[in-house]
């Protein structure tokens, strides 16, 4: 055990819970056998929850496992910003010293601010991925500690729990999957009214099948009997247990009470409300003893007993003296440390401090704040900021809250707890025009906030603003996801600046609003950053003005990259260079040299890249060297370089991983994905496109998984499995934020899913809407793999009658978008080469030197499956009426190359192309895949001589009823003859059927 066993309860027997207790002792078993186990417990106040968790870490110690308890800690009416999981986490120190710093090795900095033992805590970088790092480092810190140890870490009183701490406890719930790791934590059910900021992390648990959830009821007659039998070491009376059974309704807490008070002989004096029954002990005492209870309820949930002595005003031995009589009452307990006191239950304290006048309360928080001022030593260095604060906001007194308030949000962020932060900025606010002009000259930017939007002045010399204290909310809000309420506080700081005439400060919050825009799904942001532009706009270099010209480039860059982005990035490097913006410069740099790549200056742009990466990994500027690797390796992988994309990316794993940036690895990851996927190692593909989806932070990098995922179902022939990633891709990239490079992604498997489901017409749409918008600087490397999926389709469908008239128009579009789109590469040339052979292909024009140039180019390019295709078009080709047998030989190996291919990478419909052409062609089978008779494809499928019959009619778009009158047969006959049809295709409609068939050359062009 961590904590001194304590008799917390009256009676000493533990009564009931057997069924609870089996489930909490289930899963420390599961634990230990090293499947992580996620519970909550819930219950009534005094329901008996604290004595549950105590039985079972008891048992728990006794069978070899670690047990760390953390509570969530109340001072008057806040909570303190991570508590429970720094009281676990030191107590996980304490037992286990050389465990947790192995475990911590490297991230100290980042972790300490949740442990401050562990040393400083670094600057850090304040962005969206600073909260998500430092819970995916707890997240590895515990997994590692419990890595070859059961180890139990027990929360209690959630329902005090900041909004930072709710955020970490639903991170680990969510993503934790290794280690001997139980995390329990408790709250009181009936606080959790409708709009407790703990009702929607419970509903969000509860759709977590990992998360097991206990809700502890009251105790039946019988079990009031057992506990009452404990409290008076004697049998009670039947009358007694019925008159308490009823007085408590079961509940464990008030059991004892009334069960102590009836054993005093005070039954008659007690009255009918349980808040005067708790206040009976109190009033029991002495009055010395009763002022220190009434001062240690006002404390918080627990108050030590330095600080207590400084308030209190007693001398020692009366202090010591009251403290034994409130002790001796079991109204209060000693901490666990020994070092202060807590009341035994949270409800006496409630009920007690109710009980206050509301002048008695603001003079006692006056006299914590004073003593707390006076010796800061008094209380824990990491809670000192926050108790300070909320001492002084309940003592009443503006001139002196305030700056401590502000104190304390500063604290917070440092901590990132952001939520906690904006609280504090939003009571800051509310002092503001409360304290005096003496009071708020003495702020300075400096000293109380981190984000002052630069106006010319020293922020060291000039009085902190008011829109300051805005500009620091509306950074916090937008960090915690709290957007709502960033995006008012920037609504009312601009129009607190429609009169300012301060241009830099109001760019500065519409940079703010363009980014808030985008993430609360309202638009893509332009409409905000083009206001900002404006305003700076012939201004003199300022760290304003390029921040707002690296967010215009990084802007443009995907959404309309050109000219325009390119001299955007140009210009914020150059401004950030001047101004000594370093963070904003290497941010311009990077965008600058993806832009580079963009317009061809491939080996400009990769070594821009390049330095960039080296100096922000240098500089420990974490969030661009996350950036720096996604862009580098997805810039090689532009330029078909994708084994040199594959090494970056490796790299790029461990600096991700090592510093827990969730949305950065997920690129990563999603970039590896990618080059994997083109190198032919699909399986690694598929993994990598799985950890993207797990990993991500945010909608976009898992949409971007989807993606992969998507194209590689399609690959394999997987068509429900591409088109629910597709429909998944699709609603986490949303609409209110196009980017070209996305929409192309979606457009090429959506061609792709539709030609192969025989939906040309829908294929054809699709690519109708790309062709529309057309293909901005740089995202050939999406456009060219698309034309080329447009065009096969079109080929592959040649023989149907009912697409003939659509089809002249969608060629000639695909030429004319061919002969604009850039070949900057050798993989991109090869692309061109095989659009326009699938575009002969789709006029009937078929000939062995097209296709053999084609194999030529892909044969020097490191594109196993696209030379696998080329391969088989080549045979294909090779193969056609008249083929000499040198002819037929080349196919032969050309087939056998291209199927251990389709074999190795799983795509089966490559692998069934190629296996009914040998078939076709009567050449040895290439596949090792079992076939029926080779000399007739339909054989092979298993259709019979009447099941061909009505597949020809299927494929040129009859209905079962047309079928029946053509083939002399009822409509039901025809109907059964297609289900078995699609059944022995193994696909899923009339259309894909048709696709299949004519794909396959069942049916060549004429054949009726």
């Amino acid at each position: 055990m961590l904590w001194p066993v304590e008799t917390r309860s009256v009676c000493p027997v533990f009564v009931g819970r057997a069924d609870e207790l089996g489930v909490l002792h289930a899963a420390l078993a599961r634990a230990a056998a090293g499947e992580p186990q996620a519970l909550l417990l819930g219950g009534e106040a005094g329901v008996g929850k604290t004595r549950l968790v105590e039985e079972f870490a008891e048992a728990a110690c006794a069978r070899g496992a670690v047990v760390a308890l953390g509570g969530c800690v109340e001072i008057g009416a806040d909570g303190l910003p991570f508590a429970p999981f720094s009281t676990a986490l030191r107590a996980l120190r304490r037992a286990l010293p050389d465990e947790l710093a192995a475990a911590a090795a490297g991230q100290e900095e980042e972790l300490a601010r949740l442990l401050p033992e562990l040393g400083e805590t670094g600057a850090g970088r304040h962005d969206e991925e600073g909260m998500a790092r430092l819970f995916e480092l707890t997240a590895r810190l515990l997994e590692r500690v419990a890595a070859d140890r059961t180890v139990v870490v027990a929360l209690e009183d959630l329902h005090w729990a900041d909004a930072s701490t709710r955020h970490l406890l639903s991170y680990l719930f969510r993503t934790l999957r290794t280690g001997r790791l139980v995390v329990l934590a408790t709250y009181r059910a009936d606080d959790i009214h409708r709009r407790h900021p703990l009702r929607p992390l419970l509903a969000e648990l509860d759709r977590l099948r990992t998360v097991r959830r206990i809700e502890l009821s009251r105790f039946n007659r019988a079990e009031v009997g057992r506990q009452i039998a404990g409290i008076l070491a004697a049998e009670p009376a039947p009358a007694q247990v019925d008159e308490i059974f009823e007085r408590s309704d079961g509940n464990a807490f008030f059991v004892e009470e009334l069960a102590v008070a009836a054993h005093e002989g005070c039954r008659t004096r007690l009255t009918d409300t349980l808040r005067d029954l708790l206040l009976v002990r109190v009033e029991s005492l002495p009055e010395t003893a009763q002022r220190v209870a009434r001062t240690v309820a006002e404390g918080g949930s627990t108050v030590e007993y330095r600080l207590l002595a400084a308030v209190a005003g007693l001398a020692e031995d009366d202090l010591i003296e009251a403290l034994r009589a409130a002790v001796g009452a079991n109204l209060l307990l000693v901490t666990p440390a020994g070092d202060g006191y807590r009341f035994r239950h949270s409800l006496v304290r409630e009920a007690v401090a109710d009980d206050l006048l509301p002048g008695e309360r603001s003079r006692l928080n006056r006299r914590y704040a004073e003593a707390l001022e006076a010796d800061p030593t008094l209380v824990p260095a990491d809670e000192r900021a926050m108790r300070l604060a909320s001492y002084w906001y309940h003592a009443h007194d503006p001139a002196k809250a305030l700056p401590a308030v502000l104190d304390a949000s500063v604290t917070a962020r440092r901590r990132y707890a952001y939520s906690e932060q904006l609280r504090l900025l939003e009571r800051a606010m509310e002092l503001w025009d409360a304290a005096s002009e003496a009071v708020r000259a003495t702020l300075r930017p400096v000293d109380h906030t981190e984000v002052y939007p630069p106006c010319g002045c020293d922020p060291a010399t000039t009085a902190l603003r008011y829109l300051d204290l805005m500009a620091e909310a509306a950074v916090a809000g937008r960090l915690s996801g709290e957007r709502e309420r960033a995006l008012k506080i920037i609504k009312r700081a601009l129009h607190l600046l429609e009169d300012d005439g301060d241009p830099l400060r109001a760019a500065w919050f519409w940079c703010q609003r363009s980014r808030l825009v985008q993430a609360q799904s309202r638009g893509d942001g332009w409409k905000e950053l083009g206001t900002a532009q404006e305003l700076v706009r012939g201004l003199p270099p300022s760290a304003v003005h390029a921040e707002v010209l690296a967010h215009v480039a990084a802007w443009s860059m995907l959404h309309s990259p050109g000219p325009d982005a390119l001299a955007a990035a140009e210009q914020a490097v150059e401004y950030a260079r001047m101004v000594g913006a370093a963070e904003t410069e290497l941010h311009a740099r990077l965008t600058h040299g993806t832009l580079l790549v963009d317009a061809g200056a491939t080996e400009a742009g990769f070594a821009e890249m390049r330095a960039v990466k080296e100096r922000s990994v240098a500089a420990n500027s974490l969030f661009v060297a996350g950036r720096a690797y996604v862009n580098l390796a997805n810039g090689l992988e532009a330029v078909g370089r994708s084994r040199d994309s594959v090494g970056i990316l490796e790299e790029g794993l461990v600096y991700t991983r090592k510093f827990g940036l969730l949305d950065s690895e997920a690129w990563v990851w999603d970039n590896l994905s990618e080059s994997l996927y083109s190198l032919g190692r699909w399986d690694e593909a598929a993994d990598a496109a799985a950890n993207a989806l797990r990993r991500g932070h945010s909608a976009k990098p898992q949409a971007a998984g989807a993606v992969c995922l998507s194209q590689l179902a399609l690959g394999r022939g997987d068509l429900p499995e591409a088109a629910r990633r597709l429909a998944i891709a699709h609603e986490h990239f949303g609409t209110h934020d196009p980017m070209p490079q996305h929409d192309l992604m979606l457009a090429l498997v959506t061609i792709g899913v539709a030609a192969a489901e025989g939906r040309l017409l829908d294929a054809r749409t699709a690519l109708g809407h790309v062709l529309d918008t057309g293909f901005p600087p740089g995202t050939h490397r999406y456009g060219w793999p698309l034309l080329l999926a447009a065009a096969s389709a079109e080929a592959d469908a040649r023989a149907l009658p009912t697409v003939d008239a659509g089809r002249p128009a969608t060629l000639e579009r695909i030429f004319g978008t061919a002969r604009k789109l850039t070949t900057d590469a050798p993989v991109w040339l090869a692309h061109e080469q095989w659009v326009r052979a699938e575009l002969q292909r789709a006029d009937g024009i078929d000939t062995p030197d097209t296709w053999s140039r084609l194999v030529t180019a892909f044969e020097t390019l490191d594109r196993p499956y696209d030379l696998a295709r080329v391969r088989h078009r080549l045979a294909e080709a090779l193969l056609t009426d008249g083929a000499d047998p040198g002819d037929r030989d080349r196919a032969a190996e050309l087939l056998r190359l291209s199927a251990t291919v389709a074999d190795h990478l799983g795509a089966r419909p490559l692998a069934d192309a190629v296996t009914l052409l040998a078939q076709r062609a009567r050449l040895s089978p290439t596949s090792p895949r079992p076939t029926a008779d080779p000399a007739d494809p339909a054989e092979s499928l298993g259709l019979t001589s009447r099941e061909r019959d009505v597949l020809r009619l299927v494929s040129a778009g009859r209905t079962n009823r047309q079928i029946a009158e053509e083939l002399f047969i009822s409509p039901k006959t025809a109907s059964v003859h297609v289900s078995n049809i699609l059944a022995k295709l193994g696909v899923s409609g009339r259309g894909e059927a048709a696709a299949m068939a004519h794909r396959l050359g069942l049916f060549p062009a004429g054949a009726r």
